[in-house]
């Protein structure tokens, strides 16, 4: 039985908006295992990006259970909540959020320059990082200098540079144009299959979702089916 990453137990997330009591999630139970490519859809409203931002830690549950990476996240405090998410967590946006004025080499190492390791180390990580998504030759290049393929490649490494047994990315493709999107979920197929890591894909696309290993449909905050 191959080990879990994940372990969803009826968690629910609750917030109150008025004096209206709102439920984006109710009683989810789901397990992910270590070095799955999971795919997460459903309609606009449907919960996907909170249980997204439970997983990575952004947020935590109002109810259930949530053990990731071997932590127990329900309950924890906000600042353990940030400090578990920086060692375990990499995020992958839509939009990049790449930092203009940087270079790609910069923008991968911002991450790293709060670390312990010295500066040696962490040119050594980013360069490996930059290599591995395919940008060993645009390190120096700023965002507006490349495609929009190549931006989603540097924020993928930014994502990975600290690596995190878990990476959560948020419609990664749905910016793209057809030939780049599949440059994006091959890249994250070989980090799931050749590098272990664990990857939780929000997407609208259902050509996006048969690249991941298994799919999860949400509808009104509730699992509907698995593939």
């Amino acid at each position: 039985m191959n080990e879990l990453m994940i372990r969803c137990q009826g968690i629910s997330k609750s917030y109150q908006k008025g004096k209206t009591v709102v439920t984006p999630l109710e009683k989810l139970s789901f397990s992910v295992a270590k070095g799955e490519f999971l795919a997460l859809m459903g309609p606009s409203g449907s919960g996907k990006t909170t249980l997204l931002n439970l997983l990575s830690g952004i947020d935590s549950p109002s109810e259930g259970s949530l053990i990731i990476a071997e932590t127990e996240l329900m309950g924890l405090s906000r600042r353990d909540l940030t400090r578990w998410r920086a060692k375990n967590v990499g995020y992958i946006f839509q939009l990049y959020h790449l930092v203009p004025v940087l270079t790609a080499f910069e923008n991968v190492e911002l991450p790293l320059l709060l670390s312990q390791l010295s500066k040696k180390e962490r040119h050594a990580r980013v360069r490996a990082v930059l290599e591995l998504v395919g940008l060993g030759d645009r390190l120096h290049h700023l965002p507006s200098e490349l495609s929009g393929g190549q931006e989603q490649r540097v924020a993928i490494a930014r994502a990975l540079v600290g690596d995190p047994p878990l990476l959560v990315a948020d419609e990664p493709t749905g910016d793209l144009d057809k030939e780049s999107a599949n440059r994006i979920l091959g890249l994250l197929g070989r980090l799931s299959r050749e590098h272990g890591k664990t990857i939780v894909m929000v997407t609208h696309d259902p050509r996006a979702a048969e690249a991941a290993n298994r799919t999860l449909h949400l509808e009104k905050g509730q699992l509907c089916t698995t593939v």
